[in-house]
């Protein structure tokens, strides 16, 4: 089986087969631009077109800047309102001819590095947060993913707590690794008060600078660096159309158990 993971970012929609048994790119990964405006008849071309640079597979898992419940997006912060309500996984499957999964793209991270990564073997309660336009959450209890959590948006100050702390934040308000780690530790420790977690799991481009930030941090939790970078979300999105195909119900990522053996099993 040939299963094909496409992520869908602020810059670029990028895809590539993975294999699912050992959380690898089998190819070069395949990058366009995301098109301006994305709305849903632009991004549905994106990806089409991403697809089509790999020739055949069997299904497609794809990660989404939002809410995806039942295969239909459900919020649309960083991506055109057309969105709102949108059928994603039957638009992407009409376009694309194939089975496809859809699931938020901080999930899809999760997914990965739970599997193969940062999380791997690691129990109980544990948070992956994608530092970037934004702020995304995966929160996963005993390799079990829990979807759609969305704590980016909890309200610190009266305000989204991306506006306060996301890597775009920073270089835009020109914030030095000092600055931000005030920012990022305020709502680090927000979130140990409501969930304390064993472990969180930091992703995103700014993931790969942890040594400017980390060490500036005085919380409880463990804090470690993702480890899969940009090629966590394409594969989560292929474990997760994996685990759809043979597993749990086609648009139930909250099913989805993640440890490494998993993918394997169900082949």
């Amino acid at each position: 089986m040939t299963i094909l993971g496409i992520d869908i970012g602020g810059s670029g929609v990028k895809g590539a087969p993975v294999d699912v048994a050992r959380g690898e790119l089998l190819g070069e990964r395949f990058r366009v631009p995301t098109p301006r405006p994305a709305d849903v008849d632009r991004v549905v071309e994106a990806v089409a077109e991403v697809a089509a640079r790999f020739g055949d597979f069997d299904s497609i898992g794809v990660t989404f800047p939002g809410v995806v419940v039942d295969g239909v997006t459900r919020s649309a912060a960083n991506v055109d309102k057309s969105w709102l309500d949108a059928p994603a996984a039957q638009l992407f499957s009409d376009r694309l001819g194939k089975p496809v999964t859809v699931l938020n793209d901080a999930d899809a991270a999760g997914v990965a590095e739970v599997a193969f990564g940062a999380g791997h073997d690691q129990s109980g309660l544990i948070m992956m947060l994608t530092f970037g336009t934004g702020i995304g959450s995966a929160l996963f209890l005993d390799g079990t993913l829990i979807p759609n959590t969305e704590f980016g948006h909890l309200e610190i100050d009266g305000a989204d707590a991306e506006l306060l702390a996301s890597d775009r934040i920073r270089e835009t308000e020109d914030l030095s690794w000092e600055q931000w780690a005030v920012r990022v530790e305020r709502y680090l420790r927000h979130v140990e008060m409501l969930l304390a977690p064993r472990l969180f799991i930091v992703g995103g481009g700014v993931s790969k600078k942890s040594e400017k930030f980390f060490p500036l941090l005085d919380i409880r939790t463990p804090i470690v660096p993702a480890t899969l970078l940009n090629n966590a979300g394409i594969i989560g999105a292929a474990i997760a159309a994996h685990q759809a195909a043979g597993g749990p119900g086609p648009q139930d990522p909250g099913a989805i158990a993640v440890d490494a053996a998993a993918p394997a099993a169900q082949g």
